[in-house]
């Protein structure tokens, strides 16, 4: 261990040219700090770049500036501070303990990773190599870096130091050498395994004339060379190997248009990518890309999870192949990441300089926003800055995301397992502490209650109550959770309460009712058309055809209202539910009652062949429908004038959950439909059942009677089952009427028409109905 303490931080005003090394100064350092008893460094490569502002040869006195940061390589970044803030909530994982992070961005630049490293090893502060100026917290590793280049490079360092290094994104197979990095760990394969698996792939496909595009550096150098090997092995050879320089390139270059020619005159349909993906490889794929059309490309992970690579150049690597890490099991993250947003976290420059670039949002800083302005060529404008990372396209891409979420989770874990193993190893009594108290501590989610005595330190600890929570041992109260929220089991921490409602989508019951409203209404849908289709009939005729078609159509649109009750309510939905199924149940009502009160005027009062008989049959039976259907039409509009329904949230009901639910406004209105469709119904079937024993056409009178009967009988059950019940099962009762109901008047009333229509065709004529009537 060469890391020594030495006198630091705020003693030292003048560290000595020999003690402080300052490798690279950057315009902005993307720096984040969390305290804590166990520190884990981090190095991400979030900004794609750097560039120089000063002497070209003068490195150290130039000012360097991270430029092009990448939403999915920030969405890495955010993994970290996720996973770490998960575990701090864990009380099984190194209990008494909190995590912090020390962390920065590469930049995808050696030297500004080596200098974040020595940073991070230094503490706050001036950067001392080789000293500890860290006051608290004690460093434990690091995680990163998604690039091999960087990667190895801060490999070399922590293997002096022999601090432990996750790299999430690292393919290099110089990282598998265990005497130069003993430290180094990895949750991606190397390079050897993939090229491997690659190789086997083309040789499955038969695929033995390829051309190969690498980056000229260290790492494309391995890769090509693992790869030849591979290929070699398997029988498959390399038309072309085209190796592009990290500098500038133009078009107008030998070299350039030699490369383009290659790939123009080869006959190899199949182009392998490997290295380092760089704008300079970008270029050339830019300027061959009609070329490429037809061309099958076989890449890595490592190009596979470049998200510039997948947005620019998505139609030309169409039909492409990738080797792909496999999916490891990852919590859920989306409602952390959505929490990140410019206004919730003013101080995130990277989350800033996102926003930037992205949706030209200026920042904080006038002179940076100056300076960017310039850098990237845009105008900037203020933003409100509510938009949501997740909302970027590229963030949406998972990428590796899932072995930083492991990389951490590993790390943290396995030094978790070192503290249970010591401890089980040392002698149980010099290493702990003596305990002498009289009462045990109170656990999160218990109260201290003083014990009847004169003394103050013994207590007992009980449970806080419904609805309370403590966060902390021996808390002295509890706390109120919010209006919505709603402790958890262990009752030391408040979490949203469950919203409920009659969900059409995740709830069977919801899922059911939709599913019979569907049927019903395609079943009165085939009567109506039946009906239609016989229209000329006796049967048809016999009992004013016009009202048995609006009476089908207001049944078939009662069973489509049940959709307004299922989802969840809304104002407009509140609104339309209870006036459309009131108003179609009293259409529906009103034909059968002009259907009834036809029946008995014409049998009871009026004299056959009187004129009055005719008129009866053809004209009031409309009237009769349409002025029972307006007051209710009148009812319902003073209902909506006074106090409509609306969406309402009930908190007191339930302690676990919030029903979301329709308030109906006014009372007073809402009954009153119900009371008129009531008393329509009522009306029908006592005039019905006093005719029902009358000589009409099959029975009309009869169906009348034990249709009303049904509907009746239905909702008078309802009302008590309606005043008993809350949440979505109040919803359910009224959708169970609704249904039931509607099926009553269907089945009674046309079921028996549509079985002579269909299947007894010799009944359904004027000589039968006649015969039956002087039989009668």
């Amino acid at each position: 261990m060469l890391m020594c303490v030495a006198p630091c931080g705020s003693e030292i005003q003048r560290p000595s040219p020999a003690c402080h090394l300052d490798l690279v100064r950057t315009i902005e350092d993307y720096e984040y700090v969390q305290d804590g008893d166990i520190i884990i460094g981090g190095v991400f490569t979030v900004n794609h770049f750097m560039t120089g502002l000063g002497p070209k040869k003068d490195y150290v006195n130039s000012m360097m500036v991270c430029l092009r940061p990448i939403p999915p390589y920030y969405r890495y970044f955010l993994t970290m501070l996720f996973a770490i803030s998960e575990m701090n909530k864990d009380p099984t994982i190194l209990p008494n303990m909190t995590l912090g992070f020390h962390m920065y961005d590469s930049c995808n630049d050696n030297r500004k990773a080596v200098k974040s490293i020595l940073q991070i090893l230094s503490g706050p502060g001036q950067t001392v190599p080789n000293y500890s100026c860290r006051k608290s917290g004690k460093l434990i590793g690091f995680i990163g870096d998604q690039n091999s280049e960087t990667t190895v490079n801060i490999a070399q360092i922590l293997a002096l130091y022999r601090y432990t290094q996750v790299s999430y994104g690292a393919t290099t197979s110089v990282l598998n050498d265990r005497n130069m990095y003993p430290t180094f760990l990895r949750t991606v394969q190397s390079n050897r395994t993939i090229y491997f698996i690659l190789s086997n792939l083309l040789q499955f496909f038969g695929w033995t004339w390829v051309g190969i595009l690498s980056s000229d550096d260290d790492s494309g150098n391995e890769e090509t060379q693992l790869l030849t090997q591979n290929l070699t092995m398997k029988g498959i050879c390399v038309a072309y190997m085209i190796k592009i320089k990290p500098g500038v390139m133009s078009i107008t270059e030998n070299t350039f248009k030699n490369s383009i020619e290659t790939i123009r005159m080869s006959s190899a349909q199949v182009i392998i990518l490997c290295g380092t993906f760089s704008s300079f490889m970008a270029d050339l794929l830019k300027e061959v890309r009609h070329m490429l059309y037809d061309k099958t490309f076989i890449f890595g992970p490592k190009i596979a999870s470049n998200a510039f690579l997948m947005e620019h150049f998505r139609e030309m690597l169409t039909g492409s192949l990738a080797v792909e890490f496999y999916n490891l099991p990852v919590p859920d993250m989306k409602s952390f990441y959505d929490s990140f947003q410019v206004v919730n976290h003013p101080q995130d420059m990277l989350l800033e300089h996102i926003w930037l670039l992205y949706l030209h949002c200026s920042g904080t800083n006038e002179s940076s926003n100056r300076f960017y302005s310039k850098v990237y060529k845009v105008s900037l404008f203020n933003c409100s800055g509510t938009k949501r990372v997740t909302e970027f396209i590229s963030f949406q891409n998972p990428g590796l995301t899932d072995r930083v979420y492991k990389a951490v989770y590993s790390l943290v874990h396995a030094l978790h397992n070192m503290y249970l193993s010591i401890g089980s190893q040392a002698p149980e009594k010099i290493a702990q502490i003596p305990k002498s108290q009289c009462s045990e501590n109170c656990l999160p989610g218990t109260r201290k209650v003083p014990r009847s005595g004169i003394h103050a330190c013994c207590y007992d600890c009980v449970r806080c109550s419904e609805g309370e929570i403590s966060n902390v041992s021996d808390s002295e109260n509890c706390q109120q959770c919010s209006y919505n929220e709603w402790p958890n089991e262990k009752k030391d921490q408040c979490v949203q309460k469950r919203l409920d409602f009659l969900s059409y989508s995740n709830d069977h019951l919801g899922l059911v009712f939709a599913l019979f409203s569907s049927i019903l209404c395609a079943i009165t849908g085939l009567i109506l058309l039946v009906f239609i289709l016989h229209q000329d009939t006796a049967i048809v005729k016999a009992n004013n055809r016009n009202l048995s078609f609006t009476l089908l159509v207001s049944i078939m649109l009662s069973f489509l209202c049940v959709f307004f009750f299922l989802g969840r309510p809304a104002d407009i939905s509140c609104l339309l539910r209870q006036i459309s199924f009131g108003i179609l149940f009293t259409i529906a009502i009103s034909c059968v009652l002009a259907k009834t009160i036809i029946v008995c005027v014409a049998f009871k009062t009026i004299k056959p062949g009187n004129l009055w008989q005719h008129l009866f049959r053809t004209k009031f039976s409309n009237v009769i429908a349409i002025i029972c259907s307006f007051i209710q039409i009148i009812i319902c509009v003073i209902w909506l004038s006074v106090s409509p329904p609306f969406q309402d949230l009930d908190t007191s009901s339930y302690q676990d959950k919030i029903i979301v639910q329709c308030n109906e406004g006014s009372v007073i209105g809402f009954y009153s439909v119900l009371g008129y469709m009531g008393f329509l119904a009522a009306v029908s079937f006592v005039l019905a059942f006093m005719v029902r024993t009358l000589p009409d056409s099959f029975n009309e009178a009869k169906y009348i009677t034990f249709s009303m009967l049904v509907f009746c009988s239905v909702w008078t059950a309802m009302i008590p089952a309606y005043l008993s019940t809350r949440g979505k099962y109040l919803v359910a009762v009224e959708i169970f009427a609704i249904l039931s109901s509607s099926s009553g008047v269907l089945g009674c009333i046309f079921f028996p028409k549509c079985y002579i229509i269909l299947w007894r065709p010799e009944l359904n004529t004027k000589t039968s109905i006649m015969e039956r009537r002087i039989f009668k």
